[in-house]
C-alpha cells in the first residue's frame, strides 16, 4: 500500500512537467452483479446468493498513434464481513486484468498490442479471454500475456498472437493466427489454429501440445443470419499430431429478424474436448453449472448433441427472451435432459442493463445420478453497467 501511495505522490509531482504526455484519456470499466438461486439442488453444485465483478481503469493516448490501457478488477464474495476494513484489505483481491501499449498505424497498415489483454469474441465455443455476462458463476476475467499483430482493411483482417496463457493450471506458451474475411457485404469467413504448449515442467504435462484448428462461415444479409463453425483439436508432443479420437466439434446458428421477434435456433455436437478457452455456456441451469466448474460444453460426457430453440421479443426498452434446450450424450445412447429458460432484460439506458431469469431443468437418468434430483428451477436477477 506504501508503495502505491508513493507512485501517486510521483505523479502528482509530475503533473505539471507531463502534463502534455496524456491525451484524450478515457475512463473505462464495468460492474455486474448477479444474485442467484436453485430449488433442487441436492449435489450441491449451484449454491445461491450475490456475486459481483467491478472492471475499472483508463485509456489514454500518450502520443501520436500510441494508447495506453490499464484495467483493474474486483471480484471477491458478497457478504457483509468486509464492511469497514482497511483499503488494503480490498486492495488485496484486486488483479491486474489489462496492461498494455497500442501502436497504430505501424509501418502504416498494421496495429501491435503488447501486454496484457483480452483476446477474442465472447460468444466463441472455442477462445474467449476476458470477462463473460450473465453468468451467475462468474470468475475472475483471465487475460492474455501476449503481443499481437493485426493487419486489416475493408477485405480482410490477419491477427498474428504470441504469448502466455494459464492452461490446465499450467503456465503455457500460445502461439496462433486468425484470419476473416469480407467476401462481400453478407459473406464472412473466419480461419484459425492455436497452438498451446505447456511449460512447466511436470511429467505427462511438459512440452505438450493442446491446439485446437478450425473455420466458421456466415451469411448475414439484412432480414435474417446464418453461420456454421467447425473446429478439431490436437494433443501430444508433435504439432497438429492427431489420433484417432480426435476431439471435433460444430455449431451451426440461425436468426431471422422480423422487426420486434427474432426467432432463433442452434445445434452443437462436440466429441471430445476441443478447447478449453471458450465462452458458450447455454441455460441458466445446464449451462451455468458448466461455467462455474471452468469446464467446456464439450466435456459433457463424452461428448453432447444440443439442440436449442428460442424467440426474442424487443418491447420500448425490454428485450424478453425465451429458451428451450435439449441436452444428450452425443450418440444419443441417454434420455435428453430438457431445459426452457425465461429471460428479461431492461435497458435504463445505453450504459445500464437491468436483467432477470427463470429457468426449469428436467435431468434425463443419467445427469439425475449427477444432481441428485429429478430437476430443477434456478433463477436469477443482475445488474450490468458499462461505462
Amino acid at each position: 500500500m506504501k508503495k502505491l501511495l508513493g507512485l501517486l505522490l510521483v505523479l502528482t509531482m509530475a503533473w505539471p512537467v507531463s502534463a502534455e504526455v496524456f491525451k484524450d484519456v478515457n475512463l473505462v470499466g464495468e460492474i455486474q452483479t448477479i444474485a442467484f438461486d436453485a430449488r433442487h439442488d441436492g449435489s450441491n453444485e449451484f449454491g445461491s446468493g450475490t456475486k459481483y465483478r467491478v472492471l475499472a481503469g483508463v485509456s489514454a493516448e500518450l502520443v501520436e498513434d500510441v494508447r495506453a490501457n490499464v484495467l483493474f478488477q474486483y471480484n471477491n464474495v458478497w457478504n457483509g464481513s468486509a464492511a469497514g476494513e482497511t483499503l488494503q484489505h480490498y486492495w488485496d483481491h484486486v488483479k491486474l486484468a489489462e496492461a498494455n501499449v497500442v501502436l497504430s498505424n505501424l509501418f502504416d497498415c498494421f496495429e501491435a498490442t503488447v501486454g496484457r489483454q483480452f483476446y477474442g469474441d465472447e460468444d466463441s465455443a472455442v477462445l474467449y479471454l476476458g470477462p463473460n455476462h450473465y453468468v451467475f458463476n462468474m470468475n475472475a476475467a483471465p487475460s492474455l500475456d501476449a503481443a499481437k499483430l493485426t493487419y486489416s482493411d475493408d477485405f480482410k483482417a490477419v491477427t498474428l498472437v504470441a504469448g502466455k496463457i494459464k492452461h490446465l493450471a499450467y503456465d503455457s506458451d500460445v502461439y496462433g493466427a486468425d484470419v476473416k474475411l469480407n467476401l462481400t457485404d453478407a459473406w464472412q469467413l473466419q480461419a484459425y489454429g492455436y497452438d498451446i504448449k505447456n511449460s512447466e515442467d511436470e511429467v505427462g504435462y511438459d512440452g505438450k501440445h493442446y491446439g485446437f484448428y478450425g473455420a466458421k462461415a456466415t451469411f448475414a444479409p439484412q432480414a435474417f443470419a446464418v453461420s456454421a463453425e467447425y473446429a478439431r483439436g490436437f494433443e501430444g508432443h508433435r504439432l497438429v499430431k492427431e489420433g484417432h479420437d480426435t476431439p471435433y466439434m460444430v455449431k451451426a446458428d440461425g436468426a431471422l429478424y422480423l422487426e420486434a421477434f427474432t426467432p432463433r435456433a442452434t445445434f452443437y455436437y462436440a466429441k471430445g474436448v476441443v478447447s478449453l478457452l471458450g465462452n458458450y455456456y447455454p441455460g441458466l441451469a445446464v449451462g451455468h453449472l458448466l461455467a462455474g466448474l471452468n469446464m467446456p460444453l464439450s466435456d459433457y460426457s463424452d461428448g453432447i448433441r444440443l439442440f436449442n430453440v428460442g424467440v426474442d421479443y424487443a418491447w420500448n426498452k425490454f428485450v424478453f427472451s425465451l429458451d428451450g434446450f435439449s441436452f444428450q450424450d452425443r450418440t444419443a445412447q441417454q434420455s435428453s435432459t430438457w431445459e426452457a429458460d425465461l429471460v428479461a432484460k431492461y435497458n435504463h439506458n445505453e450504459y445500464v442493463q437491468l436483467f432477470a431469469g427463470l429457468g426449469y431443468a428436467k435431468y434425463s437418468a443419467a445427469d439425475q445420478q449427477t444432481q441428485l434430483a429429478k430437476d430443477n428451477t434456478v433463477g436469477q436477477v443482475g445488474m450490468l453497467i458499462k461505462f
